[in-house]
């Protein structure tokens, strides 16, 4: 059941109509009133299904489940929100930061820094009571995979062309700093790897083939770098963001190494994604130049 209300500029104008939900006494209480449910009883701690978290309010999406992990804490913890769908508050008792709809003002839970569980040092601790789930869409549904081949200016060159690719952006993955830069990865001591990040739609491409496409587009035999371009920032690495990934690429290895090939490639538990500077981006089809140490070799 829907019903209507209608939020306010300050001078008085009408800002926007909002359809809010009826909810029960109990998910009054949380959402109203700023109650916490019990620890362990929400129905969405221990939920792992692909889709968007919404108000349980007004529907506004809140929450990606990428974004979502297991914080050991009774409740569902996210390690980051939807961009400008989540205000924070200082929270009535002095020292908590609470967390509200931005479009409604529903009580969601609180938001807590510097715990050390994900890279992002972040944990979203919401009730169930406050969401909604929508589950995604499979036709619909896109995913990424993150790949280490030397300069990411090649790697992107070859896979925004495989078919099912949506988008390819080069950038940073693997170390400690927050927010690199080219300057501070170039240095060969930071941690960081060149990575590309590709938007694929499974239902187009399978992550196995986009695995043996990379394999066959820079030489995985090479140690620290691909081609001229030697240091640790130019290795040769997946990183995987799940253990069905990481047997598909073991699988894969396995596979070139009954071919004699002395796979260098490493594989690694993924990390946060830093998108590199704009004029890193689809470098070659800007400069109409063909990439000078990656090239197409079928290897499978």
């Amino acid at each position: 059941m829907l019903f209507v209300i209608s939020l306010l500029h300050a001078d008085g104008n009408k800002l926007q109509q909002l359809k809010l939900n009826k909810l029960t006494e109990e998910e009054q209480q949380v959402i109203l009133f700023k109650a916490t449910e019990r620890p362990f009883s929400g129905k969405y701690y221990k939920f792992n299904e692909e889709g968007v978290y919404l108000c349980k309010q007004c529907n506004a999406p809140l929450y990606k489940s990428s974004d979502k992990f297991d914080a050991h804490c009774g409740w569902p913890s996210f390690d980051d929100a939807i961009p400008g769908a989540v205000k924070r508050v200082r929270d009535a008792d002095g020292y908590r930061t609470e967390i509200l709809c931005a479009q409604c003002g529903a009580h969601l839970g609180h938001v807590f820094l510097g715990e050390g569980f994900t890279q992002k040092d972040t944990r979203y601790c919401v009730n169930s009571l406050s969401l909604n789930f929508q589950k995604a869409d499979a036709k619909e549904r896109l995913k990424q995979a993150y790949f280490a081949g030397g300069c990411f200016w090649g790697v992107e060159y070859y896979l925004e062309k495989q078919k099912g690719v949506k988008n390819v952006v080069s950038g940073y993955m693997g170390g400690k700093m927050k927010n690199p830069t080219y300057r501070d990865v170039s240095r060969g001591n930071s941690g960081y790897l060149e990575v590309v990040e590709v938007t694929y739609d499974p239902q187009q491409v399978s992550y196995e083939s986009l695995v043996k496409l990379f394999f066959e587009i820079h030489d995985p035999t090479q140690k620290e770098g691909q081609g001229p371009d030697i240091g640790s920032q130019y290795k040769s690495a997946i990183f995987v963001s799940n253990e069905k990934e990481r047997k598909t690429v073991q699988k894969l290895i396995r596979l070139l190494e009954s071919k004699s090939y002395d796979i260098a490639t490493e594989v690694k538990e993924k990390k946060v994604f830093y998108k590199a500077e704009a004029y890193h981006q689809n470098y070659y089809e800007r400069k109409r130049k063909k990439p000078y140490c990656h090239a197409y070799v079928k290897r499978f």
